[in-house]
């Protein structure tokens, strides 16, 4: 059973909070009442951000100060047996996934997490992986 307490976000969603898009009030009615977990590969992703925008330490600080708010699920040796299942299963269909969603996919999977992501896309090939999104429906 799912654990529909908490809820993994995806990187984007991290980003719509964290810089005010618009986007995210679509995405507020399935937010609501949830804890939120976010993948280490996330927080990485989010560094990877702010230096490839060559952000100054104030804003930085910022960022890091959002991330705080969340409950960052690190790797372990089950997180990374995932990840090398779910780059295996989406190689194996002809829809090769990137390292980092793989990362998010195989966290989501080892805590048992439904995640939260503006581009499902990038997840549907995972077996397993409850998705949810306003791009189309909500997959289970």
């Amino acid at each position: 059973m799912k654990n529909i307490n908490m809820l993994l976000l995806d990187t984007n969603i991290v980003s719509f909070i964290f810089k005010g898009d618009s986007r995210i009030n679509d995405y507020k009615p399935y937010l609501k009442g949830n804890g939120f977990a976010i993948s280490f590969m996330t927080v990485a992703e989010l560094f990877q951000w702010t230096m490839v925008r060559k952000w100054g330490n104030r804003r930085i600080k910022k960022m890091e100060a959002e991330i705080k708010k969340y409950l960052v699920l690190p790797f372990d040796f089950e997180v990374c047996r995932l990840w090398g299942a779910v780059r295996s299963e989406c190689q194996s269909v002809g829809h090769p996934i990137s390292a980092q969603d793989a990362w998010i996919a195989a966290t989501a999977l080892q805590h048992d997490l439904p995640i939260v992501t503006h581009n499902p896309s990038d997840f549907e090939p995972v077996n397993e992986l409850e998705i949810i999104t306003i791009i189309g429906k909500i997959n289970s």
